[in-house]
């Protein structure tokens, strides 16, 4: 799994009761090594995280590589839920953790076994 999978995002916003607050993870985020830029917004009922830059020469990433989130709140600034990346037909758990401008991203396949996480600094 790479970095772009870890990531990721995508959730509903106003469209189901208590999931207004997933609004603090929309707008553009820049992923902490410096490779790469998502926007998150809503899309239908879920949010996506969609590249809209990416470091030349970096692999297994495009730019409009989306990730698809269904994640509810857990917390204050916590979501959980499950992400499917839409090129790579992948769907992952993820859990998601804001302070502030820095958001902490984690992703895994295979019941938890393999995991990945990737920091994020707001854009915004």
């Amino acid at each position: 799994m790479n970095r772009r999978t870890s990531f990721l995002l995508a959730f509903p916003l106003a469209a189901a009761p208590g999931l207004a607050e997933a609004s603090e993870l929309a707008g553009v985020w820049a992923r902490g090594d410096g490779k790469a830029r998502v926007l998150v917004e809503q899309c239908g009922d879920d949010l996506c995280a969609t590249n809209v830059w990416v470091r030349p020469g970096t692999r297994n990433e495009r730019v409009g590589d989306t990730l698809v989130m269904d994640v509810d709140p857990v917390g204050p600034s916590r979501y959980e839920g499950r992400a499917r990346d839409v090129r790579r037909g992948l769907t992952y758990s993820m859990e998601i953790s804001l302070d502030g401008a820095a958001m902490e991203t984690r992703g895994c396949i295979l019941g938890k076994l393999i995991c990945r996480s990737a920091n994020w600094t707001s854009l915004n």
